[in-house]
């Protein structure tokens, strides 16, 4: 089965708090970790498609908008990436390595205004 969701964020103001909520609302166990001033709660993922993080950091704002999805970008997202700006969309962040080397990411604004990023191993 093919999932078209590979990565999604969780803006949070406190993490302990947000990571506190899901813990107890899902019954799992939410691992916490700090990286380049930004504080993580991972999701689970062992058997899982997709991979979720709560954030907190400088850029991750809750709001009532939505939160941020990120789509399996294939083999190497810039395939997708190429198509972005000549249907309408716009780049927000170019392909860049994960700081935790798990792969590529990028983000964009579709035709609507709505942020979306994609993720690659490649």
């Amino acid at each position: 089965m093919k999932s078209f969701i590979s990565i999604f964020e969780i803006p949070a103001t406190e993490i302990v708090r947000a990571v506190d909520f899901y813990q107890s609302i899902l019954d799992i166990s939410i691992e916490q970790m700090e990286f380049s001033g930004m504080k993580m709660g991972l999701f689970p993922s062992e058997e899982q498609m997709t991979f979720g993080v709560i954030m907190q950091g400088e850029g991750y704002e809750p709001s009532a908008k939505g939160v941020t999805i990120y789509l399996d970008g294939g083999d190497d997202l810039q395939v997708i990436l190429n198509k972005v700006e000549p249907k309408g969309g716009q780049i927000i962040v170019p392909k860049t390595p994960h700081a935790d080397e798990s792969g590529y990411f990028a983000l964009f604004l579709d035709t609507e205004g709505n942020r979306l990023g994609l993720h690659s191993p490649n």
